[in-house]
């Protein structure tokens, strides 16, 4: 993954419901808490939009995101919380893994944010390496 975009996304080599469920098995190995999976494509069916497959995996690791909101003046980065790593069909009939670059966006960020951030970051690549290895 580069990690000088924004966004990153990467081609996974499962199919969707493969990939979220290898994804959401792996944060969990370590030890990240999955407080919700939005199912887009539901959500919008239901006021009349079709669109192809989207989850939204929630996930958060108290390790991290304590750190993050010890400090008053830090609690604005709460906006960013929690983590979250889509996946979604595409054209292509592909399955691709996308997740906000959380490095990249801390940079301008107070030093105890952009480390927490960094750190939780590369960790949620290495979630997503271990699944399109």
């Amino acid at each position: 993954m580069e990690t000088n975009q924004l966004i990153l996304e990467k081609v996974s080599p499962y199919d969707f419901e493969k990939t979220v469920e290898l994804l959401t098995a792996e944060a969990e190995r370590r030890n990240w808490m999955i407080p919700a999976v939005h199912d887009l494509q539901q959500s919008l069916a239901k006021s009349g939009k079709t669109v192809r497959s989207v989850k939204v995996i929630e996930v958060c690791k108290p390790e991290y995101s304590g750190k993050m909101l010890e400090k008053n003046h830090e609690r604005i980065i709460s906006v960013l919380m929690p983590c979250r790593i889509s996946v979604y069909l595409k054209e292509d009939d592909k399955t691709y893994i996308a997740l906000l670059n959380g490095a990249g966006i801390a940079s301008a960020l107070p030093e105890n944010i952009r480390s927490v951030m960094v750190a939780a970051t590369d960790e949620m690549i290495e979630i997503v390496g271990s699944v399109i290895k």
